[in-house]
């Protein structure tokens, strides 16, 4: 069941935010286009108009001039009127040109750099009239519908204070000579823009944030998507339980390698293998430096048989050091003893085969607490 936008009250995820990124869903200001394109193509018409005019005026004054030869060649006027063509393209161009580019660089200043063509591909759902009817009364729509109207507002008292003030000097002008009643239309024209875009930039600056506003307020989930999201980016938690088994596994295969630096190795008699290694000088405690189970503690027995290293068998000390210690990390305190045991045992048996000492007896059965070893009643839950 989807969510009512009344229950979307919490602000989006930044996975939400991307996709919508990826999707083409950004802020966008149509107000900040607009004053865009007045603004600069205004500033570019100006600026492009002198030398338009005047390259016009030089080409046309060369059409409507005749001479002996013009009469001669019938080819020539046809000349003329392509130079004549060709510069008046080339104007338009470099004046769409320089509104285009104002035109992306405002889309991209409020919304950044898209790179998706989602918003390219043909949406029927826009042409159907009921949703269409329900997007009129959306909350965008009454903020355009809003901002629109105070816009023609503002522009009417604008407007009319405007012409209120200028109109009867404006009148007089067709007393004067042509000149400067040009002279004088230009500037009242220029005059005018100026205003207008003094309001454009007014209402972009109000726009941008609300567009920012209200293009959040589209992206807000339900604590229903937020749940579903998280879960999506987790992933389910049995496959996460066997992906960190595989990764476990993968670790105590890798350790494996380390077995020969080992001290002993300690087994339950063939289900667990523990590899301890212990280093007075650089080790605060006993680590261990490699286990595993099954065909792994089998591979780990048989190496350590191959480097004549002690391999005893304990299995609650095995049990026990396989479910509570870490590859590489000092054993847990409370089996501590335990393994100084082990330990203890190990160097009477390193020093007798050397000669320096007697034969130990019998291997010793550390005692390990029940809650350590994971098949003892104490251990479970």
């Amino acid at each position: 069941m989807e969510s009512n936008s009344q229950d979307r009250n919490l602000p989006a995820s930044e996975r939400k935010l991307q996709k919508a990124i990826d999707d083409g869903q950004v802020t966008r200001s149509r107000d900040l286009s607009h004053l865009a394109v007045i603004g600069v193509g205004s500033v570019a018409l100006f600026a492009l108009a002198p030398m338009m005019f005047a390259r016009l005026q030089l080409h046309l004054t060369r059409q409507l001039t005749f001479d002996a030869a013009t009469l001669r060649d019938s080819g020539a006027m046809l000349y003329r009127l392509q130079d004549m063509v060709a510069w008046g393209l080339i104007g338009c161009s470099v004046f769409a040109a320089i509104v285009m580019v104002a035109v992306i660089l405002s889309n991209i200043a409020v919304g950044g750099w898209v790179n998706s063509s989602k918003p390219l591909v043909p949406d029927f759902s826009r042409i159907d009239p009921l949703s269409g009817f329900g997007r009129l009364f959306s909350k965008d729509k009454l903020a355009d519908v809003g901002k629109m109207l105070l816009m023609v507002i503002v522009l009417t008292i604008i407007g009319t204070v405007y012409l209120t003030a200028t109109i009867q000097p404006l009148a007089m002008r067709i007393l004067q000579p042509s000149v400067a009643a040009l002279q004088y239309m230009n500037d009242w024209l220029i005059d005018g823009m100026a205003m207008m875009l003094m309001l454009l930039v007014l209402v972009a600056a109000i726009d941008i944030p609300l567009q920012k506003f209200l293009h959040k307020s589209r992206l807000k989930m339900s604590h229903q998507e937020f749940k579903q999201e998280n879960k999506e980016s987790d992933g389910n938690p049995h496959m996460k339980g066997r992906l960190r088994q595989r990764q476990r596994e993968l670790s105590q295969s890798g350790s494996v390698s380390a077995v020969p630096k080992a001290d002993f190795v300690v087994m339950n008699p063939t289900h667990f293998a523990v590899a301890i290694r212990y280093d007075e000088r650089t080790m605060n405690a006993p680590q261990v430096i490699s286990k595993g189970a099954d065909l792994l503690a089998m591979r780990i027995r048989d190496l350590a048989r191959t480097h004549a290293i002690p391999i005893l068998q304990s299995p609650m000390l095995a049990r026990a050091l396989y479910a509570n210690a870490e590859i590489g990390q000092d054993i847990p305190s409370t089996l501590y003893t335990a393994v100084a045991q082990v330990l203890a045992y190990v160097y009477r048996l390193k020093a007798a085969l050397r000669g320096e000492a007697p034969m130990p007896g019998e291997p010793p059965q550390p005692s390990v607490p029940p809650e350590l070893d994971p098949h003892s009643a104490a251990a479970r839950p």
